[in-house]
Formats: structure tokens, C-alpha cells, sequence
């Protein structure tokens, strides 16, 4: 009981704080990356490397440790979804 409950609590901080790939997929324009969008979004904001955050034209959210693993799991979700998008802008050079 306790293991679900700590895992409904840090799912509904990410989702308060703003999800990573909810953000980056909600603002996506052409050329921003798609595939894994929100969990590369986490990593790089963890990093703390503000130059490449700028790529994904949406803001990090303010613990992305705490969004990373909702993050995967969503990634992984959209992936078709995601690299349906990619590949389209790749053949078609929707810029």
C-alpha cells in the first residue's frame, strides 16, 4: 500500500510542476526534438546545460528528478506517435 501511495504522490508533483513531455509535446514545433522529448528535456535540465534546453522551445520542469521517471514512462507511450512526427518532418523538411 505504501509503495503505490508514494508512487501516486510523485506522480501528482510532476504532474503539478508541469511534465516534461506533456510541455515539450504541447509546444512542439518544427525542428524541436520529438522522440523521448521530455525525458532528454529532464536529463538536459538536470545537467543544467541551458543552451541545449533551448532546442525544446518549452520549459523544464522545476524538479525534472522527480518528472524523470513519469517522463519514460509517457515517452514511451507517444513513441509511435512521436516517431510518426519525426519522420514526417525528416521526408518532407517541415521546418
Amino acid at each position: 500500500m505504501k509503495p503505490l501511495l508514494l508512487a501516486a504522490s510523485l506522480a501528482l508533483v510532476c504532474l503539478m510542476q508541469g511534465c516534461a513531455t506533456y510541455n515539450t509535446i504541447s509546444e512542439a514545433r518544427p525542428g524541436s526534438p520529438k522522440i523521448y522529448s521530455g525525458t532528454r528535456l529532464d536529463v538536459i535540465a538536470i545537467q543544467g546545460d541551458e543552451h541545449a534546453q533551448a532546442k525544446f522551445k518549452a520549459d523544464a520542469p522545476k524538479h525534472p528528478l522527480l518528472d524523470l521517471p513519469l517522463s519514460i514512462l509517457l515517452d514511451t507511450i507517444v513513441l509511435p506517435l512521436s516517431f510518426s512526427i519525426s519522420g514526417y518532418e525528416f521526408l518532407f523538411g517541415a521546418n
